[in-house]
């Protein structure tokens, strides 16, 4: 009798200890991913590169229920203090806010390996020891030597090819402008020649105004009288629409056309939102790069577990489409339906890979 009620009263407490263990490791809910954004110098809300990478944190957190924070430069020697405050802050992904930042996002990418990295306007170049490579050689495999990093890039070329359609179909003098920041960037160089391919392949007989406004690249992006004069001197020669190439420099160039009562084609984001409103009145549309939904598919792609490293090109060809011309805004009325085609069916092309914004006229300088 006494026996069986040890044994009784053994069953007991072994339940009781089964039914503490199993309380004890509840099973672990969905991982919350944490990201956060370093911005280049100036503000979060800036209608440009900054806003638009952290509306894509929000669509994350929306969509992924993800942690998401700011943290807003206000040194540009402080971009790699502050993508290791979120490394410290045992933070998922750090998405980095333009092509300033590209050297310090490879540094910080090799220096935590365990932390993935997305750059806006960050084609990775790096030598065989995972440095930064200034001089271009890019000897190093990105995809081997910084598998956390993805460089987002844009294709300027198409871009400037949709806006040069716009610009050759509203021109009434037959004469178009474009002003770049400096000819040893590549990019600036794809957007113009794209343009003035764009806008003759719609308008043959155009003539395409080109030039830049330094060859000192200190001196190139930052000069807003010089861009002014240079938009002038251009619509002394009968220019009617102006596309800017050539960030504060190019916002003279746009002024120099808002003074003339002629219209203006910004870049990179909706510049019609982004520059001050007095020149609402003139900017038609930009050549912009799509970098909230591509910011968002690259931490889709992180979360999914199907990210991949190195540069990443968003394009006509991407899902969703990497580029593109901005709202027309104030303008639309400008805009026929019949120039909406042409810029759609060369979209669609250029998607299909049959048409080549670097035709004829190659994107060289």
């Amino acid at each position: 009798m006494r026996t069986r009620y040890g044994l009784a009263l053994l069953m007991v407490l072994a339940l009781i200890a089964t039914a503490c263990q199993a309380a004890a490791t509840p099973t672990p809910g969905p991982k919350v991913w944490k990201i956060g954004l370093v911005t280049d110098v100036g503000q979060l809300e800036d209608k440009s590169f900054n806003e638009a990478s952290w509306l894509a944190l929000q669509d994350a957190k929306t969509q992924f229920g993800a942690e998401i924070d700011n943290i807003v430069t206000k040194d540009p020697k402080d971009y790699q203090v502050n993508m290791k405050a979120f490394v410290d802050r045992k933070f998922d992904i750090v998405v980095t806010s333009g092509f300033a930042l590209g050297n310090d996002t490879t540094i910080a990418a090799g220096l935590y390996p365990n932390v993935k990295f997305i750059g806006t306007d960050q084609g990775v170049c790096i030598t065989k020891d995972k440095q930064p490579d200034t001089a271009f050689k890019c000897e190093g495999d990105p995809v081997a030597l910084l598998p956390n990093y993805q460089g987002l890039i844009y294709n300027e070329a198409q871009a400037g090819y949709l806006v040069g359609i716009i610009a050759g179909s509203l021109t009434k003098t037959n004469v178009i402008g474009t002003l770049g920041g400096i000819n040893t960037i590549p990019p600036v160089v794809k957007y113009m020649r794209g343009f003035e391919n764009g806008a003759k392949s719609v308008n043959p007989d155009v003539n395409v105004l080109l030039t830049y406004a330094s060859t000192d690249i200190t001196k190139a992006f930052n000069d807003s009288a010089k861009g002014k004069s240079v938009g002038q001197q251009m619509i002394g020669q009968d220019a009617d629409v102006l596309f800017q190439v050539a960030g504060l420099t190019g916002q003279g160039f746009l002024e120099a056309a808002c003074d003339a009562n002629i219209w203006g084609i910004g870049v990179d984001v909706d510049q019609w939102a982004s520059l001050p409103s007095s020149l609402q009145k003139c900017i038609v549309t930009s050549a912009e790069k799509k970098l909230r939904s591509s910011v968002l598919s690259a931490i889709t792609r992180v979360i999914n577990g199907t990210d991949k490293a190195g540069t990443i090109v968003n394009d006509a060809s991407s899902d969703p489409v990497g580029i593109g011309v901005s709202d027309y805004h104030d303008h639309k009325d400008l805009i026929s339906a019949d120039v909406q085609k042409k810029v759609d069916d060369a979209l669609a092309a250029m998607k299909a890979g049959t048409l080549d914004p670097c035709k004829p006229q190659a994107c060289t300088p």
